[in-house]
């Protein structure tokens, strides 16, 4: 609701810079894309190698 306020007083102030931002969300969101793929990626391959750093602990840890 903040968002949609915000650029409600960015129209009524700059409604040119209001519109270019309404039609160039879409490609920035999509040239980003990428990248928030590979950090779940990244993420993942870290929480992977933790999870077997921590495993001899854990059954040790059970016994």
């Amino acid at each position: 609701m903040l968002k949609f306020f915000l650029f409600c007083i960015l129209l009524i102030v700059c409604w040119p810079l209001a519109l270019l931002a309404v039609i160039m969300y879409p490609v920035i969101w999509l040239v980003l894309l990428p990248f928030r793929l590979v950090g779940f990626a990244v993420s993942g391959v870290f929480d992977l190698i933790a999870a077997l750093f921590s495993l001899p602990g854990r059954m040790v840890r059970a016994l």
